[in-house]
């Protein structure tokens, strides 16, 4: 087998996924001061969109209370969370197309629409009224030693656990 087809071609063990994934977030931290939040990069996007139209979002509750990024004067590229959340989208897009699996496909009926927007929606907005995502609250939340990222975990397994029920049940 050549190094190639090892490398980009067959799955990797999970120890050496966590592994990875665990030098990327401490090289991360080292280089920009932050931990790997995604929602708040989506939500510099969403508002970044709105300001497109005019629309002010200084006067909104949650930016009067939570407004870390935004007052700085940042644009969308100049932007860590964007950075990150877009070396993500390409790192996942090449990663794909090198080991042959990139594949688009249709949506099978307006029910798995439906609930795919639903589900979507629900996420973003708990993430922001959670003041943060799941990620924050496990994977950078465990490395730096906090209480509450192992009480995530057990919450997050069972959560995947009974979403996987449904899921089977009703989409699949």
């Amino acid at each position: 087998m050549t190094l190639y087809k090892k490398v980009f071609k067959k799955p990797w063990s999970y120890i050496i996924g966590g592994i990875m994934l665990a030098l990327l977030n401490v090289i991360l931290l080292i280089t920009t001061g932050n931990t790997w939040e995604i929602t708040t990069g989506f939500l510099y996007w969403g508002v970044w969109f709105l300001q497109l139209f005019g629309i002010d979002i200084s006067s909104w509750y949650y930016f009067s209370v939570y407004n870390n990024g935004l007052d700085r004067g940042q644009t969308f590229l100049n932007n860590s969370y964007t950075v990150i959340n877009l070396a993500v989208i390409f790192g996942a897009l090449i990663s794909s197309l090198l080991a042959s699996e990139f594949k688009l496909k249709k949506i099978k009926n307006k029910r798995q629409l439906i609930f795919g927007l639903m589900g979507g929606v629900m996420m973003g907005y708990g993430s922001r009224i959670a003041f943060g995502c799941n990620t924050g609250a496990y994977f950078s939340a465990i490395p730096s030693f906090s209480l509450h990222g192992w009480v995530f975990a057990v919450f997050l397994f069972i959560g995947a656990w009974m979403g996987s029920k449904i899921l089977f049940k009703y989409l699949l």
